[in-house]
């Protein structure tokens, strides 16, 4: 049977206006060797990487669908981690901007990331309340950590230990030991959430900030100096033998607290990659600094004190006994530095400090600006400069209005404090009109003017090439909720909460402030239609002969545009209808309400064709599709929508959105949809020539509320409700992973029985037969044979996911895969890969395994394979870095060249001494 009928599929094009997303953190990048240039900042579900010089933005970091809620950047500067709302962690090359590795393993909001020194393991942390360890080599997670009954605020390695730190909402902060995987210190000493922490000063003190205005300071006193050098055996035998295991390895005693200038809770604490910088804010626009002095300093500052007393004991006529006792404090630890007030509440801050002691300090704040300081800590009591600001991407608040020029080439977007005007086709603001908060726009005939209706009850009008006000006229006393232009082009009719309908025509009148030679626009009025309640949507048909006014009863009011008399009264909407379209050719009227129905009416005779439960939530925008009777909605639930007015279908729904949609406009061609919405962004739509099939659609969404409700902890055998646990989780990827390998299986035991086959066919008739054909399959793969095969598919089966579709493989197959694994081991076929398999597959199944009496020569024949074949592949690469260290050693011997980091070092100290030499020349 063929389509019935065509639709066309919108796909996202574009998103812009959102300079960093509040929902993140901003990083500094060392990119192009410069340390102070590029950021790096969310976007919604994208990364973007902003140069801070020219304002522009250098990459984009593509993200699938999820928010990013977090970035850690990498100590190899390579490589950057993202933690999404979904709980997946992806790393990104930034030299490709391509997605090298991800990680699923948390339920929800990733929260807290963190690289270890080496850039070799990631931890994160999630609102689920656990930690998981990566491995960025293997590409798997290491282990995960359950102990925290709150969301993980923070979490951090130490540089000289194996040792993580993580905070949490739930009041604690844990030390967790790496290798036995168990915190043996907990921290007990804050009576609300601990929402960031740092280590600083060779990590003996921890300086954790809380839901108060006290910072806390703790002394890590370190009992174990020989910690790093002990076997776990050695480890896990202390700890059967002594309960008190934390007093084997640290002690944390209080020092005192700071109290800090903002009474708020702590957001975030962060210090520059010296450890010199301490930088703490709260929820308001307050970025607090701080100095941590050096043992020399802090020896220094109590000897002035000490000097002083001594003074003032003189003065007082006393006389001096002994030594005169001062004490050492937290605040001659971290004396204060100074204090950057911005314009708007900070959401997270980045700082970096240059070789001369000049501190960037790089703020993300919540009104869509990136701001970068500087201060330098050489000289007291000097203020933080401003250096630049990343303002003319986005608007600073909420775009409440957007619509496109009438060739399509632009797009009008219109918000609390400006307008911009963009371009299309390169999503580049070529425009910025400073304006009232506007609540409906359009462009004037022409495209060389635009007229905004402003909460104030203004309509302003601007001119596009100058960019500059024309006129501010005072048409009305409340609100202006909505204008719509006349069919004719020749005026517009504006509609306010003051109860009135106003017509208004375009007139061209001489300025001479305007321009002495020409004219400019304006707006006369004309005629006054008075309503009973406010107006809330006001819209002329196609045809200019009905006039339809939303008000606030829930009704809507149609009347004859000429003579201004009722026509019609739709009702039946249980709460105001916010947003309304007339169809190009004037027969139906779709409203959007508050009560979440869109209604389809006749204009004819005002009959409700057909009344839709449409959203979740209030429907904020709709509008017709030029020429067709298709039209789009937008809701406060986030979603765009694509409805057939004629079949009364719901076509596609188009997620992207992270927050409530404000405003849609659809392009004069049909071609394109932009929509505002309260997470800061404008997204473009594209119509694209491929076709949408109804049922198909209808399929992908049951499939993806199956996955959203499907929620299921994996039962690991063997394994108790333990701090510690596997770091994966179940997926479609691990399922579809674990379907194919039992495929795989299947067709190597088929594989194998008809070469078994043949051998004996050859062996009986004494010639050599033809073999028989390979299964399709193994060609599509390029194997050899059927065991090359099954190696293939382990191979593509991703190493983050490897363990959890193992884990769902039937016992039965698994066996089969430790008699495959035994011909892998044996053959010397990727021995890592095969007897990282075989010993999570022994781990997992390891009381059936033993229990089973017709494997025992299997496990048998794997264990002296494993053993000879591991022990082979370690010698081989033990010699091979003894070789290459003998080479290096030879190569510096030979040529007295020293590689690597030495070798860098020493070309920067010539470069700083050449340019010294240089500017000393010049000055003579």
């Amino acid at each position: 049977m063929g389509l019935t009928k065509q639709y066309l599929r919108y796909s996202p094009s574009a998103v812009f206006n959102v300079v960093g997303s509040a929902k993140c953190n901003v990083v500094f990048l060392d990119i192009e060797g410069t340390k102070s240039k590029f950021c790096a900042v969310g976007a919604c579900e994208h990364v973007f990487v902003w140069d801070l010089r020219k304002s522009e933005k250098h990459l984009v970091l593509q993200g699938d669908k999820h928010e990013v809620t977090i970035l850690a950047k990498s100590p190899d500067k390579r490589h950057l981690a993202v933690g999404y709302h979904d709980g997946t962690v992806k790393i990104f090359d930034l030299t490709t901007t391509e997605c090298t590795l991800t990680f699923s393993g948390h339920k929800s909001m990733v929260s807290a990331l963190s690289y270890d020194q080496s850039g070799v393991r990631l931890v994160s942390g999630s609102k689920d309340t656990d930690v998981i360890v990566w491995d960025i080599v293997n590409e798997s997670g290491l282990f995960r950590l359950k102990g925290h009954k709150g969301m993980v605020t923070q979490a951090r390695f130490m540089k000289n230990r194996n040792i993580l730190v993580t905070s949490s909402k739930d009041t604690f902060v844990k030390f967790w030991d790496l290798d036995t995987q168990h915190c043996f210190k907990t921290l007990v000493g804050h009576r609300a959430e601990v929402w960031d922490f740092v280590l600083v000063r060779d990590e003996r003190r921890l300086i954790t900030g809380s839901a108060d205005s006290e910072l806390r300071v703790w002394e890590i006193q370190y009992l174990d100096k020989e910690d790093d050098f002990q076997s776990d055996s050695a480890k896990k035998s202390r700890l059967d033998i002594d309960g008190e295991e934390e007093e084997m390895l640290l002690k944390c005693t209080k020092l005192g607290s700071m109290i800090r200038q903002g009474r708020d809770r702590v957001v975030g604490m962060s210090t520059d990659h010296t450890g010199r910088i301490l930088g703490c804010h709260g929820i308001g626009t307050t970025l607090e600094l701080f100095r941590i002095a050096s043992d020399e300093e802090i020896r220094k500052h109590i000897h002035k004190k000490e000097k002083k007393a001594r003074k003032k004991l003189r003065t007082e006529g006393q006389e001096e006994e002994g030594t005169v006792g001062i004490e050492q404090t937290v605040e001659d630890e971290l004396p204060r530095l100074n204090i950057i007030k911005t314009k708007s509440k900070i959401k997270a801050f980045d700082s970096v400090m240059d070789a001369n002691g000049k501190v960037k300090i790089l703020t993300l704040l919540t009104n869509n600006t990136v701001e970068l300081y500087s201060l330098d800590t050489n000289e007291k009591g000097l203020q933080a400069t401003p250096v630049s600001k990343l303002t003319m991407p986005g608007h600073r608040t909420d775009v409440r209005t957007v619509c496109f020029s009438s060739d399509n080439t632009a797009i009008l977007s219109a918000s609390g404090e400006s307008a911009k005007i963009w371009n299309r086709a390169s999503q580049q603001c070529i425009r910025t009109l400073s304006c009232d908060y506007a609540l409906s726009s359009l462009f004037a005939p022409g495209d060389r003017h635009v007229i905004l209706g402003t909460k104030s009850g203004k309509l302003q009008i601007f001119d596009v090439a100058a960019g500059s006000l024309l006129e501010d006229v005072d048409a009305h006393s409340g609100a202006v909720w909505s204008i719509s232009m006349a069919p004719d082009k020749r005026g517009l009719v504006s509609g306010s909460a003051d109860h009135e309908v106003k017509f208004w025509e375009f007139e061209l009148v001489t300025d001479e402030k305007y321009s002495s030679t020409s004219k400019r626009l304006t707006l006369v009025h004309t005629r006054t239609l008075k309503m009973s309640e406010d107006v809330l949507c006001v819209k002329y048909s196609p045809d200019q002969r009905l006039l339809a006014v939303a008000l606030l009863d829930n009704t809507v009011k149609v009347f004859f545009a000429d003579t201004l008399k009722f026509f019609l009264s739709l009702y039946g909407h249980k709460l105001p209808v916010l947003c309304m379209d007339i169809s190009a050719d004037s027969t139906l009227l779709v409203t959007g309400s508050a009560d979440r129905n869109v209604k389809l009416w006749g204009l004819d005779f005002g009959d409700c064709h057909k009344s839709i439960f449409a959203h979740d939530d209030s429907i904020m925008c709709v509008q017709f599709v030029a020429k067709t009777h298709l039209f789009f909605t937008g809701g406060k639930d986030k979603k765009l929508k694509e409805w057939d007015g004629d079949k009364f279908e719901h076509i596609v729904t188009l997620e992207g959105h992270h927050a409530e949609i404000w405003c849609l406009a659809v392009s004069p061609t049909g071609s394109h949809v932009v929509t505002g919405s309260h997470d800061k962004s404008l997204r473009l739509w594209e119509k694209t020539q491929e076709p949408l099939i109804l049922d198909e659609e209808r399929e992908m969404e049951r499939e993806q509320e199956y996955e959203n409700t499907r929620e299921e902890e994996p039962v690991v055998p063997g394994e108790q409700n333990t701090e510690a646990s596997m770091a994966g989780k179940k997926t479609v990827e691990t399922v579809k992973g674990a379907e194919r390998l039992m495929e795989a299986i299947e067709v190597y035991k088929e594989e194998t029985s008809k070469l078994e086959h043949h051998r004996e066919e050859c062996q009986a008739t004494g010639k050599e037969l033809l073999p028989p054909n390979l299964n399709p399959l193994l060609m599509a793969y390029g194997a050899t044979s059927p065991g090359r095969y099954v190696l293939e598919i382990i191979k593509r089966i991703k190493s983050s996911e490897l363990e959890e579709s193992l884990l769902v493989l039937p016992f039965s197959y698994v066996i089969d895969l430790l008699n495959i694994l035994d011909v892998f081991i044996e053959s010397r076929w990727e021995v890592e890969l095969s007897c990282r398999c075989l010993f999570f597959l022994l781990r997992v199944h390891h009381g059936q395994i033993t229990s089973n009496q017709v494997l025992l020569p299997v496990i048998d024949n794997l264990r002296k394979n494993a053993f000879s074949k591991v022990s082979e592949l370690r010698d081989t690469t033990g010699f091979n870095l003894a070789g290459l260290e003998f080479l290096r050693k030879h190569i510096e011997d030979k040529e007295e060249v020293t590689f690597f980091a030495d070798a860098t070092d020493r070309f920067k100290t010539k470069k700083r001494k050449g340019k010294k030499k240089a500017i000393l020349s010049i000055k003579m």
